[in-house]
């Protein structure tokens, strides 16, 4: 039917409701956190840093967000349940000093602290205050392909004391994760009795650091 048929050509309007729904579906990665393992340092509010990874629908749900402790920085650790290739970013504050003013991606460095934040970020972005969440950073999609754990640095914002995030959007596309290196391992392992034992101390999650 006729009415099935996606018009993307031109002289074709689309309705809101179907373009939001496909911009919404854009920014899904949210789903493919790891959540067991997100991090959020010098949060002030325990798990509060979890709550601004959310549906892109609910950005602007003001009851959830993310406020730093005892300085203006925050840093967050972010596995992945699979290989990610990330192409843009959204971070949403106040429209005000405790907005982020800087951020700084890192790819593939697990459980960094705040002294790793001293290394040479994979890209770095000055920041505008954005209360409505309507501004997309595109990263350089060339470095941050084969992503498996991202960390976001936000060293300062726009002169308050503390920063509050209320929500971040992370687009782009999500692979799920090589598992074949566990079946060769496991393989082998059968093989090699010696093997086997040691097989079952090590966890088979070690391939992927």
């Amino acid at each position: 039917g006729a009415a099935m048929a996606h018009g993307h050509g031109p002289g074709r309007c689309r309705c809101c409701g179907e373009e939001a729904a496909e911009r919404g579906a854009a920014w899904g990665l949210y789903l493919r956190i790891d959540r067991q393992r997100l991090q959020c340092l010098n949060e002030r509010r325990e798990g509060s840093g979890a709550t601004v990874f959310r549906p892109w629908e609910e950005r602007r749900d003001r009851s959830q967000f993310v406020e730093s402790d005892d300085d203006e920085e925050l840093l967050f650790n972010i596995p992945f349940t699979g290989s990610v290739k990330l192409k843009g970013v959204i971070v949403m504050g106040e429209d005000d000093g405790t907005h982020p003013a800087e951020m700084r991606l890192f790819r593939n460095i697990p459980h960094m602290s705040f002294d790793d934040t001293a290394k040479e970020p994979e890209q770095t972005f000055s920041l505008s205050r954005d209360p409505l969440g309507e501004l997309e950073y595109p990263t350089k999609i060339a470095r941050f392909s084969n992503l498996y754990h991202l960390s976001m640095h936000f060293p300062k914002n726009f002169g308050a004391e503390t920063t509050k995030i209320f929500y971040i959007g992370l687009k782009g596309e999500w692979t799920e994760a090589h598992r074949h290196e566990v079946t060769i391992c496991n393989y082998e392992a059968s093989a090699n009795p010696a093997d086997h034992k040691l097989e079952q101390i090590t966890p088979q999650t070690h391939f992927i650091s």
